[in-house]
C-alpha cells in the first residue's frame, strides 16, 4: 500500500490554490459517502512520484493527515494542459 502524506488546509479558492503552487505544493480534496470532507494541502513532487506507479490509480492508498490514517483511492487528477503538473487531486474514502 502506497502512502501519501499530507496537511489540512483551511483557506480555499483560486488565489490560495495558485499561492500553493507557487511553493511546490497542490491543493486537493478528500471526500465520501456521508461523511465531511477534508481539504488537503499535498507536497507536489512526492504525489508526482508516486502517481507515476500503476498502484497508484488501481489500489487502496494510505493516506496521512495529521497522524490519521485514511484509506482512500484516488478519484480524479486534475492535470496541467502542457506542463508536467498536477493541478488538483480528489481522494474518495474507502
Amino acid at each position: 500500500m502506497l502512502i501519501v502524506n499530507a496537511e489540512k488546509r483551511t483557506k480555499q479558492g483560486k488565489s490560495f490554490s495558485r499561492k500553493l503552487r507557487i511553493y511546490n505544493k497542490l491543493p486537493g480534496v478528500l471526500y465520501g459517502f456521508k461523511k465531511s470532507e477534508i481539504l488537503l494541502i499535498l507536497d507536489h513532487n512526492s504525489v508526482f512520484n508516486l502517481q507515476e506507479k500503476v498502484n497508484f490509480y488501481k489500489e487502496n492508498l494510505c493516506l496521512i493527515i495529521d497522524k490519521n490514517k485514511y484509506e482512500v483511492k484516488v478519484q480524479s487528477v486534475q492535470r496541467h494542459s502542457f506542463k508536467l503538473k498536477l493541478l488538483h487531486i480528489d481522494f474518495l474514502y474507502v
